[in-house]
């Protein structure tokens, strides 16, 4: 009867299945920035509050959820694809959730629902007036550290399916994974609500240094124990790891049975990674790239400094019962784990305050144990909470206990570790007049460490006390173990190795660094800095790190080569082929700390201007990284739903007339996937660019340059010959309607690209007749499956498994298996094939075009790695070529019938003229000057005349083709290998 039930429980998933059979696969999404779309809803990042009542009859069903993260050197790279189906002809509700760690900043979300692209924008958040009772209109804040459970929080967002259709959503965050107790720890969160037919997880791992410790937990959940789904200890079932030394692959792929054993509700609970790398002595871990370099300073084998710990706990009415228990528990373990050169002492509050011994701080003997066991045991919750006595109590014996101390006393670590779960209730309540005491009784003599238990906590005041006194804040959501997260908060700053450190780097090289003064340095922890450099042509970067230990003053010196570093560096990605978010990860994840860095000084700044500062400043890194953060927000484009279940038609955009023929200033010198990320905000919005002041500073990126061989206006030709280390350039005067072949290689690659001219009136004065442009060009995949691209100045249509049609006016990135796609709006399009075919597309438009403009397009190949020898086209017949310049004798005028040459004509005789050799041809050329990119760079070139008539094998006519998509064997094209 089980097994019954079971079927028809899972029937409706199988059905969904069939009528929706082919489900979008390897359906990626880079990180990227979305631009002005027509934004009416605001994506909300919210508390762990899981609703499981949605109707088990109309809710759409899941037909895959994939999460695949890529951990390059700690920083971690994830993206979420999820896609449902709703198999009833009126439309419905669907609901995307997913919960993310709260340490991640969303980098990317984009939906598509019947077909169609909602792209979203991460914008500045815009100033609150303040209201009468200071209401919030009813609005979630996402940033609200009172809202959020524990390391989690969960994004949502609701978008009506129309009937028989689909709706895939795809989200992408990064975060920098913290050591803790030796290990770092990947959490991915599988709750999708229901059992899904196609689920998986995916976790690599890419270590520069060797990976000394490796485990997969059992699925982790909230109020009951770890399961693994089968009762055992151990990875969860059907998980599939695979490592070498510095490479690691894990894979967590259950069926509906499989997952039905663990929860048939779908909550199957937290997938858990812990890993460690083994540590360099002295100086650390140093990675280069990109211009950014991270310094990872772990050291180990030091002796203990010894501390000296008040405990400041609160015994309010609100702590009776499993708190106060639970505590009690977690700090007779803590006692049983103080050290024999440690000192301590135990501070109690609620309306009153208790200290276990006034006046002093004990050393850790057998008695004092004893007796702290006695008062702790006999503590009885009671009254109010008086925070600031509390802490000032806690800090004046703290204080006072140091002051006595000789200076020659031995080094030590002081630290305050205080406990709450409630808001200021007795004597001072105003969290600003709090802080200020804390700081104030603080003094900077020790650090505070605070910790939150439970829903009623003021997080923001407890954050605040915290990073003004160089500690750090923790929470403990309300079902959490409670006596097990205090043990192991304790754990991790229970064994202090340094204190004082300061990292420093040589000035000349360094441009901007993270935090690089670290109040203490506890085992099994590590610190991390990163940093800009300067001087790109600097050799050598010099690192000094001091710090205190419980015997002397350490100072650790190395200089090291960058240029060797960064080989390095790129030499292990391309090892454990890291893939596509190896490129620029340490840029972004010195961005990552410098957002991170600059909400904490906001959080401690004392004045309004100082604060305005440091918002901007963090404002603008959020979005230059495409983060949303407490400072910026996400908007995304919602569908319409006609009353009878279909899509409304989407309204078009309009290019900005700033936008046109325009590249950003590094678009020669960026990758893809750095490419969107770095887009400036689209200024038709005005709305970024007016409330924020962002301009972004983009530093120089190395990986992919873009080639000069392009074809471009009207349409201008240009050739580099690398190995010749010449450029040549030619013209093409077709007709309007003519279809030309710029590459075509499909015997081998399977890739060929076409392009459409589209007429124009010649501007007056001109010695043309007509001008032509590009209007269309194709890009046609043939290897390993069909697909193509369509690319007009109004949008790109991709269709391949799935067709998906993007305007042209807004920014996304799109990655398949074998196909990857990056839209800068209005700007240009980078296309991927097979991970090393590079072509970029740049968007030429007009607001208010003159009779002899029009709309077009320009076709550069950016990378030919990829293209076989055979590779032929009006372009790609030179790929593999070499041309040599030389000189013949005779008589020779510039001036000519037939001449292309854009200069006024005249007569000028000279006694040799330059020429090309190409295979045995040889061909007269000019000296002339090109501008390309949009006009960004002006290349030196040798010009070939009358229609590259000899340049190129056969004559132009050869190279039209019948229609946008003909892939024949080079069409009509005569190849004279």
């Amino acid at each position: 009867m089980l097994l019954i039930a079971l079927v028809l429980f899972l029937c409706p998933l199988f059905q969904c299945q069939t009528e929706d059979a082919d489900v979008l696969q390897d359906e990626d999404l880079e990180n990227d920035v979305i631009y002005d779309m027509g934004l009416n809803a605001t994506a909300r990042r919210m508390p762990r509050q899981v609703r499981a009542s949605l109707n088990k009859e109309t809710r759409p069903h899941i037909l895959e959820l994939s999460v695949q993260t890529t951990i390059i050197s700690r920083y971690a790279f994830t993206a979420v694809f999820c896609s449902m189906f709703n198999r009833h002809s009126a439309a419905a509700q669907g609901v995307f959730q997913f919960y993310i760690p709260t340490a991640a900043y969303i980098s990317n979300f984009t939906m598509i629902v019947g077909g169609r692209v909602f792209p979203s924008q991460v914008k500045a958040k815009e100033k609150k007036i303040k209201k009468e009772g200071g209401e919030n209109n009813g609005k979630p804040k996402k940033d609200s550290p009172e809202k959020s459970e524990g390391d989690m929080e969960l994004f949502r967002m609701e978008v009506t399916i129309p009937g028989r259709n689909r709706a895939r959503f795809l989200l992408k965050y990064e975060e920098l994974l913290q050591r803790r107790l030796g290990r770092y720890e990947h959490v991915t969160s599988i709750r999708p609500m229901q059992l899904v037919s196609k689920l998986s997880v995916g976790v690599t791992i890419v270590e520069h240094s060797r990976i000394t410790y490796l485990e997969v937990l059992p699925l982790r959940k909230t109020k009951t124990a770890a399961s693994n789904g089968n009762g055992k200890t151990g990875p969860p079932v059907s998980t599939v790891v695979k490592q070498n030394e510095t490479f690691c692959k894990i894979r967590f792929t259950p069926n509906i049975v499989q997952q039905a054993k663990i929860a048939t509700n779908g909550m199957l609970g937290d997938f858990v990674v812990q890993y460690d790398v083994e540590r360099e002595m002295g100086i650390g871990e140093i990675q280069v790239l990109d211009g950014h370099f991270v310094h990872y300073f772990a050291p180990r084998d030091l002796p203990v400094v010894p501390k000296n710990v008040v405990f400041v706990i609160d015994t309010s009415a609100s702590m009776v019962g499993t708190k106060i228990r639970q505590t009690k528990d977690a700090l007779f373990t803590i006692l049983r784990e103080l050290r024999p050169n440690d000192h301590f002492n135990f501070i109690t509050f609620s309306n009153r305050v208790r200290v276990w011994q006034p006046g002093k701080l004990v050393p850790v003997t057998p008695n004092n144990v004893r007796d702290a066991k006695k008062f702790i045991f006999t503590i009885s919750p009671t009254g109010g909470t008086d925070i600031n006595n509390g802490i000032q109590t806690g800090s004046t014996l703290l204080r006072d206990y140091l002051s006595s101390k000789d200076e020659t006393y031995h080094n030590s670590v002081s630290l305050i570790i205080f406990l709450t779960d409630g808001r200021p209730t007795v004597g001072v309540v105003q969290s600003p007049t709090i802080i200020g005491n804390t700081k104030a009784a603080v003094q900077e003599k020790f650090c505070l460490f605070t910790i939150g238990m439970g829903d009623d906590v003021d997080y923001r005041l407890l954050e605040r006390m915290s990073l003004d006194n160089c500690g750090t804040m923790r929470r403990i959501p309300e079902d959490a173990d409670a006596s097990a997260m205090l043990k192991g908060f304790y754990d991790e700053i229970g064994t202090p190795l340094l204190s004082d450190i300061r990292v420093e780097y040589s000035e000349d090289a360094v441009e901007y660094i993270t935090q690089n003064l670290f109040t203490n340095y506890f085992n099994g922890s590590e610190l991390v800095v990163a940093g800009k450099l300067s001087n790109r042509s600097t050799d050598s970067l010099h690192i000094q790190v001091t710090a205190s230990n419980s015997e002397r003053s350490i100072v650790l010196e190395k200089d090291v080569s960058l240029q060797e570093k960064e080989q390095e560096t790129e030499r292990k990605l391309v090892e454990a082929d890291a893939g596509p978010n190896a490129d620029g990860y340490v840029e972004r994840l010195w961005g990552y700390l410098s957002v991170k860095d600059g909400l904490k000084d906001r959080l401690r700044s004392q004045t309004s201007s100082e604060r305005e500062n440091y918002t901007q400043h963090a404002t603008n890194l959020s979005l230059t990284y495409n983060f949303l953060t407490p400072l910026t927000q996400i908007i995304v484009e919602k569908p319409q739903v006609h009353a009878d279940g279909t899509l409304a038609e989407a309204e078009p955009t309009e290019a900005p007339p700033e936008s046109s023929n325009r590249l950003s200033d590094d678009d020669n010198s960026i990758t893809p996937q750095s490419l969107y990320r770095k887009a400036p905000p689209n200024p038709s919005s005005g709305v970024v660019q007016a409330k924020s002041g962002y301009k972004p500073n983009r530093p120089n990126k190395k990986s992919v340059t873009l080639s000069k061989t392009s074809a471009d206006g009207d349409p201008h030709f240009v050739v580099e010959f690398p190995r010749s280390k010449l450029t040549v350039c030619f013209n093409i005067n077709g007709e309007p309607g003519h279809i030309l072949r710029l590459v075509s290689d499909q015997k081998d690659s399977g890739v060929t690209v076409n392009g459409a001219l589209i007429g124009a009136p010649a501007p007056v004065g001109s010695h043309k007749e007509q001008r032509t442009y590009f209007s269309t060009i194709t890009i046609l995949a043939n290897k390993p499956s069909r697909s193509y691209i369509e690319v007009t100045p109004q949008k790109v249509i991709l269709d391949g498994r799935d067709r998906m049609i993007l305007p042209s006016g807004s920014s996304i990135s799109v990655e398949t298996a074998h196909l990857g796609l990056v839209l800068i709006a209005n700007v240009n399009l980078t296309v991927t094939i097979q991970g090393t075919i590079k072509f970029v597309i740049l968007f030429h438009r007009y607001k208010n075009p003159a009779p002899y403009q029009r709309d077009h397009l320009g076709f550069y190949i950016a990378n030919s790695k990829g293209l076989s020898e055979d590779t032929h086209g009006l372009l790609g017949q030179f790929l593999y070529e070499d041309i040599t310049l030389t000189h013949i004798p005779g008589n020779f005028s510039t001036a000519g019938k037939n001449s292309t040459v854009e200069t006024p004509e005249t007569n000028i005789t000279v006694s040799s003229y330059p020429a090309l050799k190409l295979k045995d041809r040889t061909v007269t050329v000019l000296k002339k000057s090109r501008r390309i990119y949009s006009g960004k760079q002006t290349v030196e070139c040798w010009f070939a005349k009358n229609n590259a008539a000899k340049l190129i094998d056969g004559q132009y006519s050869d190279y039209v083709v019948s229609h946008l998509f003909d892939t024949g064997d080079r069409a009509n094209e005569t190849n004279t290998h």
